[in-house]
């Protein structure tokens, strides 16, 4: 993943000379060898701008990237998954679709691959549990995006401000929570269809996690209905 997103920016730059970017990764506290890879290929690449945040303990995926945005230089803040699921030159599409806008969200979008061999060959299970996640998310969430959790979408800086300072939820279920900001603030958010494929290697248990996930929908739906959760203006004067 590292080596095709390098590739592809350094071609960027070399076309674009007033394009300038930063690659920054983030070790949600691994007990793996993560760091020491991240580091060393930094170390092997220094004429690119990569930073290696590494979190003491871990604290879920929305936790890291949530850190991650918020230590993010960019005009433009890209969130991408590592295990190199989605097909990174297809960030120009991403692009294409806030170009010229202040405060915008891009977000990948696999809802054009459901009839598709890699989804059809899942179990049943898998299918029927990644369904009722949909409808949940339709009844208690987002409405007017299909594909919420796609590991690849893209943030102008402004909406990033306005968006990361005010997460609450650190685990897998946090897209939901950044893209409910997103249209509580009114923020424009536009879904554009990706090349993926899917990646072996899951960390996710598929029973306790869907509960976990169907349990936390709920909880932060009920937290912004009853007040609990609000979108506080002063945090994002602080961020700036």
């Amino acid at each position: 993943m590292l080596k095709e997103t390098v590739a592809f920016l350094e071609e960027r730059k070399k076309s674009q000379k007033t394009f300038r970017y930063e690659i920054l990764i983030v070790d949600d506290g691994s007990r793996d060898t993560t760091k020491d890879v991240a580091i060393e290929f930094a170390k092997l690449h220094k004429h690119v701008d990569i930073r290696v945040l590494v979190l003491e303990k871990n604290r879920g995926k929305g936790g890291a990237v949530t850190q991650g945005m918020l230590s993010a230089r960019g005009e433009q803040c890209l969130m991408v998954d590592a295990d190199g699921a989605t097909r990174f030159s297809d960030l120009t599409k991403l692009e294409e679709a806030i170009q010229d806008k202040e405060v915008a969200i891009a977000v990948g979008s696999r809802s054009h691959l459901v009839t598709t061999e890699a989804v059809v060959k899942r179990s049943f299970i898998r299918n029927f549990l990644m369904r009722c996640f949909h409808g949940l998310v339709y009844i208690l969430g987002i409405r007017g995006i299909e594909d919420t959790q796609c590991g690849f979408k893209l943030f102008t800086r402004g909406a990033a401000q306005q968006i990361f300072p005010n997460m609450h939820v650190e685990r897998w279920i946090f897209d939901i929570e950044c893209l409910m900001i997103a249209q509580l603030v009114r923020i424009p958010i536009t879904e554009v269809q990706v090349n993926w494929h899917e990646i072996d290697g899951s960390k996710i248990n598929l029973m306790v996690d869907s509960l976990q996930m169907a349990r936390d929908l709920f909880l932060i739906r009920l937290n912004y209905v009853l007040g609990l959760w609000k979108v506080d203006t002063r945090k994002v004067a602080k961020s700036e």
